[in-house]
């Protein structure tokens, strides 16, 4: 039987907000809408626009697999862009200890399929396996 390594260490818990560990757990429990709601309240929040940033990307991430979950592929392409487009903004590899690259080739290998239609409604939904949220050691707020 394969281990399934933990997403965070208590390093993370202590450093970050419990809302973003929360909506790890969340989003990694195929629980996305739930994910979404937990970053949106640290989002709604005073927090710097960096963070602003990555936590709108990391919703409209999760929003994405929402919308596949209750059939709706156009929304889900229309998240999937929305953030990719603000991880782009961030202009950083890792950002709260979250590695950036790898979380974006594992959408990307989830998602991809969305962009190769004019309307993703005309394509049966594949089998996805969606990503999975592991933060590196260490904290670091963005490298």
């Amino acid at each position: 039987m394969q281990t399934v390594p933990e997403p965070y260490t208590d390093e993370h818990v202590i450093a970050y907000p419990i809302e973003y560990i929360a909506g790890i757990d969340l989003y990694n429990a195929g629980e996305y809408h739930a994910a979404h709601d937990a970053w949106e309240e640290r989002w709604m929040g005073p927090v710097d626009w960096d963070e602003k940033l990555f936590l709108q990307a990391m919703i409209q991430s999760a929003v994405a697999f929402h919308h596949l979950q209750i059939g709706r592929p156009g929304a889900a392409r229309q998240m999937y862009l929305a953030a990719k487009e603000k991880f782009a903004r961030l202009n950083c590899r890792v950002f709260m200890s979250l590695d950036l690259e790898d979380y974006q080739a594992q959408l990307d290998r989830s998602l991809s399929w969305l962009l190769s239609v004019p309307d993703p409604r005309e394509l049966a939904q594949p089998e996805i396996d969606p990503p999975v949220i592991s933060l590196v050691a260490g904290v670091n707020k963005s490298t």
